[in-house]
């Protein structure tokens, strides 16, 4: 391929006749974007990672609450033709589950666990999706589901606080600027053996 606007062209012709495009985005001439139905996903990625696009880049999710949906997002690259591909899906919200995609990307597992954990998506076929990864302890909804909300669970969690409405200058003589300015000084005279430069 010559440049950005063939490798998109290229990848346009290559999903086109892997799955059936729902949608399709081109955000810039280095990624393009395809949302296709869940059922197709294990397919396309495998075509495209035996056609270069070895690297998963990113697993995440977007929370659509209006729309009932979860949406899965799956970025690959291609450091042969430098083409950011995004494949999408979207999923029932009310009962989020999408397989796994660990025969095709082992290091998915990590990104499955961590949209389980922030979002309470299941990848079944992964066998370490539920274990936590980041939020230890976590007895909340899923913290990037846009129903979460934080003041309610920091209300619940941490104990209030009073916060003064008025504040006070504590250093008003700046002797703090003055020891930052003394030690400098030191400091220079112990890299330069006392000489000044």
């Amino acid at each position: 391929m010559t440049n950005s606007i063939n490798n998109i062209e290229f990848v346009n012709e290559l999903v086109a006749k892997t799955t059936k495009i729902l949608k399709q985005e081109v955000i810039d001439n280095q990624q393009v974007a395809y949302e296709i139905n869940t059922c197709d996903v294990h397919h396309l990625l495998s075509v495209l990672k035996t056609s270069g696009w070895k690297q998963l880049s990113y697993l995440s999710a977007v929370d659509w609450p209006e729309e009932n949906k979860f949406e899965v997002v799956y970025i690959l690259f291609n450091w042969e033709q430098p083409v950011y591909i995004q494949v999408r899906t979207k999923i029932d919200r009310e009962n989020p589950v999408v397989d796994t995609i660990t025969t095709v990307f082992p290091g998915a597992k990590y990104y499955e666990r961590e949209a389980h954990e922030f979002f309470g998506i299941a990848f079944p076929g992964n066998p370490d999706y539920m274990k936590q990864l980041i939020l230890e302890g976590w007895d909340d909804i899923p913290p990037l589901r846009k129903d979460f909300d934080p003041s309610a669970y920091s209300a619940k969690k941490f104990p209030s606080r009073e916060y003064p409405q008025d504040y006070s200058v504590k250093d008003p003589e700046n002797h703090t600027r003055e020891k930052r300015e003394a030690r400098k000084v030191r400091g220079n005279a112990l890299r330069t053996g006392g000489k000044k430069q």
